[in-house]
């Protein structure tokens, strides 16, 4: 290929950047300098009668010869790419709605279709992650307004997919997040389908956790599974739990996702839009969603709650959303394990109703799972909770558990880390706080979400009353260096479980 022709020659180099679209060039690639190109500038990648807009970043070395290019994973993706294939590049056209974000960066509101033209150029792959960074920035902290939440909500949903079901009533339930453990439903999808009713239940991953819920369930089933594969699971078993991400019901929503995990940010209007516009997707009529309170969760006061709720309220009614909130205690972890495979064992463990099994996720599933079976015509307010421990004490949610696993390919048993280090109380006393935040942030820097042993065994709730050198968590983690490096946060924040001095 000659220095003067304007087109290049792909070469794989198996780079992964998730969701976006990057294009690989030499830093003296003659391109770059007859077409003004410079480093993180976006480049419309055209091959055949494809084309794609890709972020611009240049390598020095061997790794690409003159006349070659290189892209990122997803982009090879998008465009269907083959090594070898010759690709031409241009300048993109102005992208209008990034005057929309501009506009919000100022404290504007948006309308309706300016929200709608962000995100179909975000599900599009037109934005970089500078671009949806920004918009994310721009939209966080209460920024958003109800019109807002509910535009942005509607949007998601007009560029996804839709689920239909045989059926008028399609449950599900979904928890805001902030409070470690709290892996509720796998426990609530089981009891809730062996009853009779249909929950296609798809769940995200971690985004500023040590765990999501697909991330807890890919320790126990595959989860990446697609629409045809999830609708034959429901077909069969009544319900699912999957990877939202994999079905691609809200493209833009997982995009943005992928960013917000990376600035460890999730905003009440964004959280908002992603869960209900998901609801829909799967054609859900019935929702139940639990906000967890407390002064280190993710919802620290009632007030916030309850603005939270109201805005829950006011977009599932402009959406057609039947919608029941919970409000729950918040104040500490829920189970002992924190971490993928860590929260997977005290899943097996209440299903299969051993006598070690954490009460409090235990009771906290059961509560919610009675809620959910009360939107069910065929059973009374204040009965569903009876129901619920009637299936899961008799076997049936355990053995429904197992059908959806083998469903969804097969049950495997989570894995157990190889590396282990307690947290001993430094003297005899009463549990008197624990914090949720750096509680989760010793699980991330032990290895978890990535590594699915890694996390934290909590093993002292809160009030109770401990011997000094007593365990009150444990450290799990794959490798000695995660371990060591979960260990240096406690030489700043000593006192993540708070042991009062007293009998």
């Amino acid at each position: 290929m000659t220095q003067g022709s304007n087109l290049l020659q792909l070469k794989r180099l198996g780079i992964d950047t998730y969701k976006e679209a990057v294009i690989y060039l030499r830093t003296d690639c003659h391109m770059c300098r007859s077409e003004g190109f410079e480093v993180h500038a976006r480049v419309r990648v055209t091959l055949g009668g494809k084309s794609i807009l890709a972020t611009l970043n240049t390598l020095e070395g061997d790794l690409l010869q003159q006349g070659e290019a290189s892209l990122s994973n997803y982009a090879w993706e998008l465009l269907g790419a083959n090594d070898g294939d010759p690709v031409q590049l241009s300048h993109p056209n102005p992208l209008q709605s990034l005057s929309f974000v501009r506009s919000k960066i100022y404290g504007n509101s948006l309308k309706k279709d300016e929200i709608k033209s962000i995100i179909g150029d975000i599900a599009l792959g037109r934005y970089s992650d500078i671009h949806i960074a920004a918009f994310l920035t721009a939209c966080a902290g209460g920024r958003l307004n109800e019109q807002e939440v509910t535009s942005l909500t509607e949007s998601m949903i007009e560029g996804g997919q839709k689920l239909t079901w045989s059926v008028d009533t399609v449950v599900d339930k979904h928890c805001v997040g902030g409070l470690p453990g709290n892996r509720t439903t796998p426990i609530i999808v089981p009891i809730v389908t062996a009853f009779g009713l249909t929950m296609p239940k798809t769940s995200s991953r971690a985004i500023t956790s040590p765990a999501g819920t697909a991330d807890t369930m890919e320790t126990l089933a595959p989860v990446d599974l697609d629409l045809k594969a999830m609708k034959r699971v429901v077909e069969q078993e009544q319900g699912c739990i999957v990877w939202g991400g994999s079905v691609s019901l809200s493209p833009a929503d997982d995009i943005l996702i992928g960013v917000e995990r990376a600035m460890d940010l999730d905003s009440e209007g964004q959280l908002v839009a992603s869960m209900l516009s998901k609801k829909i997707s799967v054609s859900s009529t019935h929702v139940l969603i639990d906000i967890p309170v407390g002064p280190t969760a993710k919802v620290r006061s009632f007030e916030m709650a309850h603005t939270l709720e109201h805005l829950f309220q006011v977009v599932a009614q402009k959406i057609g959303l039947n919608l029941s909130i919970i409000l729950s205690d918040g104040s500490q972890p829920v189970g002992r394990g924190i971490g993928p495979a860590l929260e997977a064992w005290d899943i097996l463990a209440v299903l299969q109703n051993k006598s070690e099994a954490p009460q409090d996720l235990r009771e906290r599933a059961l509560i919610l799972a009675g809620n959910i079976l009360e939107f069910s015509p065929k059973v009374a307010v204040g009965e569903g909770r009876k129901i619920a421990e009637d299936i899961l004490e008799s076997g049936k949610a355990f053995e429904k558990f197992q059908k959806i696993c083998e469903a969804q390919g097969g049950l495997r048993e989570p894995p157990v880390a190889k590396y282990t280090h307690s947290i001993l109380s430094p003297q005899r006393g009463c549990v008197a706080n624990i914090n949720n935040r750096q509680l989760a942030r010793l699980a991330k820097l032990a290895g978890a979400p990535h590594d699915k042993a890694a996390g934290v065994e909590l093993h002292v709730p809160l009030r109770t009353l401990v011997d000094k050198g007593e365990p009150l968590v444990t450290i799990h983690a794959e490798s000695k260096g995660e371990l060591s490096y979960a260990l240096s946060l406690l030489d700043q924040i000593p006192e993540i479980i708070q042991v009062e001095a007293g009998e």
